[in-house]
C-alpha cells in the first residue's frame, strides 16, 4: 500500500493555524488523499525539523511566523518570487530531492483585498505596520499594485529602513519610527503585518491614522487580529478585515503547486466562517 502524502505547516506558535483544516477541505473537494499537520518548532530546531520532515517523505510545507526568512535560507532552490523577496512561505520537495522555496503571501493578500474586500491598493496612500517576513512580501506586492505612497513603520526603525531600501523606490516609500506615527495624517489603507496579535501584545496606534475613507486590513486572522480590528472600528475606518481570506488564497496556491489543481476558495472560506 502506498504511503499517504504528507504535508505540514511550520511555525511558533502554530496551534492556532487553520491551514490543516483548509487543506482537509481542499482535499475533500478534489478527492485527493493527504495528511497535513501543524508542526511547532523553536527557532533552534526549525531548520533541522524541516529537513527531517522532507527526509522522511514530506512532500510540501507551509511556513508561518517567525520563520519565513529561515525557510528561504534553508532551501536548495528558490523561485523568482522568493528570490526577489528573500523570504518564503512555501517549501516543496522536488523530484531530485532538493527543497524549493516560494512566496505566495503577496499574491494571496492582493487576491483577497481586491476580490473580496473592495480594497484595491492602486492609487492609495498606504501605511504598512511591521517589517518582518510577512511585511516584506506585503510591501513588494503593494508597490507592484500601484500604491500612491507607502509608509513603513516598525518599532525597530532600522528594520523599516532596510525594507524601504530593498524596495528601491524611494520616491514612493518612506520608513518611519513607531513614535513618529502620532504626527501622520489619515491613510487610505492600513495594513497590519506585525506579530503583535499572535504574541498577545498590545498594538497602540494613534486614532488620527484613520478616517472615514480608511480601509484597514490585518494579515493575521481570528483572535490574533481582534485588537487591530477593534482599533480600526473605534477609529472610524470605513472598513476593517482580517486576513482569513488571504490565508485561504495562499493555501490554495500551495495546494495547486503540490497537487496540480486549484480548489474552490470561496467554498472553503464560507466553511471556515461558519
Amino acid at each position: 500500500m502506498s504511503q499517504v502524502p504528507r504535508f505540514a505547516v511550520f511555525g511558533h506558535p502554530v496551534a492556532h493555524s487553520r491551514s490543516p483544516r483548509l487543506h482537509a477541505l481542499f482535499a475533500a473537494q478534489t478527492g485527493i488523499v493527504l495528511e497535513y499537520t501543524a508542526m511547532d518548532a523553536t527557532s533552534a530546531r526549525f531548520a533541522d525539523g524541516v529537513r527531517a520532515f522532507f527526509a522522511h517523505g514530506g512532500r510540501g510545507a507551509n511556513v508561518t511566523l517567525p520563520y519565513k526568512a529561515a525557510a528561504f535560507a534553508l532551501a536548495d532552490v528558490r523561485t523568482p518570487a522568493a528570490q526577489g523577496l528573500g523570504v518564503a512561505n512555501v517549501l516543496t520537495a522536488l523530484p531530485d530531492g532538493r527543497i524549493e522555496a516560494d512566496s505566495n503571501d503577496g499574491a494571496g493578500m492582493l487576491a483577497d483585498l481586491r476580490g473580496r474586500r473592495g480594497m484595491d491598493p492602486c492609487g492609495r496612500r498606504t501605511l504598512l505596520l511591521g517589517a518582518g517576513g510577512a511585511a516584506r512580501a506585503a510591501a513588494f506586492a503593494l508597490l507592484g499594485a500601484g500604491v500612491a505612497s507607502l509608509v513603513i513603520a516598525n518599532r525597530t526603525p532600522g528594520r523599516a529602513q532596510a525594507l524601504a531600501g530593498a524596495l528601491a523606490a524611494t520616491a514612493r516609500v518612506r520608513a518611519v519610527a513607531w513614535a513618529v506615527l502620532a504626527g501622520e495624517s489619515a491613510f487610505d489603507l492600513i495594513i497590519n503585518a506585525t506579530s503583535a496579535g499572535v504574541q498577545h501584545a498590545a498594538l497602540r496606534l494613534p486614532a488620527a491614522l484613520a478616517g472615514r475613507r480608511t480601509s484597514a486590513y490585518d494579515l493575521s486572522y481570528g483572535p490574533a487580529a481582534r485588537g487591530f480590528i477593534a482599533w480600526a472600528e473605534q477609529a472610524g475606518c470605513a472598513a476593517a478585515s482580517d486576513g482569513l481570506g488571504m490565508l485561504v488564497e495562499t493555501a490554495a496556491a500551495s495546494f495547486a503547486r503540490w497537487h496540480g489543481v486549484w480548489p474552490d476558495t470561496d467554498a472553503a472560506l464560507r466553511t471556515l466562517q461558519e
